[in-house]
């Protein structure tokens, strides 16, 4: 099954962002789930990172939450709000 993960950060946290990005770069390449898709979501400015998106491949919506809430964005308060959703693809022009 697919999830899709839409976590909002808290106001001006770029600076906490990017002190980690590394450890949550690493956290990612270890995940029990499969990361089918993530990055950053933009400001209007098309520059500014307001939070992260994925879509993650998983048994149930349970595994995702554990692996989320251990990421090391959200440890270091970085997201404002997260959620979680199944997800049903129907299309992929990749």
């Amino acid at each position: 099954m697919h999830f899709t993960v839409y976590c909002l950060d808290h106001d001006n946290m770029v600076e906490r962002r990017l002190a980690h990005y590394e450890a949550h770069k690493a956290y990612l390449a270890k995940a029990p789930i499969r990361t089918i898709m993530s990055g950053p979501l933009l400001a209007g400015d098309q520059q500014t990172m307001i939070g992260s998106f994925f879509l993650y491949e998983a048994d149930d919506i349970a595994e995702v939450m554990r692996f989320n809430s251990s990421d090391p964005f959200n440890e270091a308060g970085i997201w404002r709000t997260v959620d979680i959703r199944p997800f049903l693809k129907r299309v992929d022009n990749r």
